[in-house]
């Protein structure tokens, strides 16, 4: 990663809170983490001045001819998804993932990856209001409306505004593993991880006694990870029945309570991987799973990797 560029776009009536959240995750120095952080540029893809959302105007000191040596371009929500972007920027995009480039955008602006053609028979995420939109302009995409983000390896798309910064921290994540991605998100004071299929938004807000009561169960459940853990069990913690914890469980996270539950302990074991030296076994314990075989499985499964092949990635960061 080291001297890794990533570029947000600018463009005229820019949405200020996406490109915001793009500057906090990697324009940020971040000397306590004690690694090469990222360069971070931001390029006006088009003539000044450019207009922010908002009623004032910013100067981006770069021009495009810049994309052609990003490591990582970050699109941060566009004007409008009808307007066809510039052929010259879309010309750029793609001759920036040909080259190997990494692009992601936040929001609506998924419609200008769309628009150059790199999500043709990918699957890919909006905010939901523009899901319907994403999925009629562009029938090719397989449009997955309820995700926080998508990650198709060097394009990944996310839905609205703040879970961008959902699929940033997923970035600092692969780039540099859960625990600086954790540290990140504690600096920031928002959660570590949600995972991409997690829901995008309550459909029904939970009553506030049992969203409190799931909200303390999901607590005391990350710190007894270790711990043997069945729906039963869970629901006998949050005072609710079985079917009441999966419903509100779903509609809350969009995950079932089970999936949660293997999601947080892949994160430890990720955490676990990358800062110890421990045996699988003694991680397959302390992260909750049954047996070594179960922990492997469900390691791959979620992260698309062995635990080996994990930390061996990050083997000699961090001071592991």
């Amino acid at each position: 990663m080291k001297n890794h560029l990533v570029v947000a776009l600018a463009y005229d009536r820019l949405c200020t809170f996406e490109l915001g959240c793009v500057v906090e995750i990697f324009a940020l120095e971040r000397p306590e983490l004690g690694l090469d952080w990222y360069r971070f540029a931001v390029c006006a893809v088009e003539p000044g001045p450019i207009r922010a959302l908002g009623g004032f105007s910013i100067a981006a000191p770069w021009a495009p001819e810049l994309l052609a040596q990003a490591d990582t371009i970050v699109i941060p929500g566009w004007r409008d998804p009808t307007e066809q972007p510039a052929e010259a920027l879309l010309d750029s995009l793609r001759a920036a993932h040909q080259r190997g480039a990494r692009l992601a955008s936040i929001c609506s602006g998924v419609f200008v990856l769309a628009a150059a053609g790199l999500l043709d028979g990918r699957s890919a995420t909006t905010h939901w209001r523009y899901a319907r939109q994403l999925a009629e302009q562009f029938p090719r995409i397989k449009v997955q409306a309820n995700a926080l983000y998508v990650d198709e390896g060097p394009l990944l798309t996310s839905a609205g505004s703040a879970a961008g910064l959902d699929m940033m921290l997923h970035l600092v994540r692969r780039d540099h593993g859960a625990r600086v991605a954790n540290a990140v998100a504690q600096r920031l004071v928002i959660p570590p991880h949600r995972v991409g299929d997690q829901a995008q938004f309550v459909a029904r807000p939970l009553p506030s006694d049992e969203g409190a009561r799931l909200s303390r169960l999901m607590e005391w459940t990350r710190s007894r990870l270790d711990q043997p853990h069945t729906l039963a069990s869970l629901a006998e913690q949050a005072a609710m029945s079985i079917r009441t914890l999966q419903r509100q469980f779903q509609r809350s996270t969009g995950l079932s309570p089970l999936a949660w539950l293997i999601a947080e302990r892949v994160e430890l074991a990720k955490e676990l991987l990358e800062t110890t030296e421990r045996p699988m076994a003694l991680i397959a314990t302390a992260a909750g799973f049954g047996s070594e075989e179960s922990f492997r499985r469900h390691f791959r499964r979620q992260v698309g990797t062995s635990p080996m092949a994990y930390r061996e990635h990050f083997k000699g960061r961090e001071g592991n």
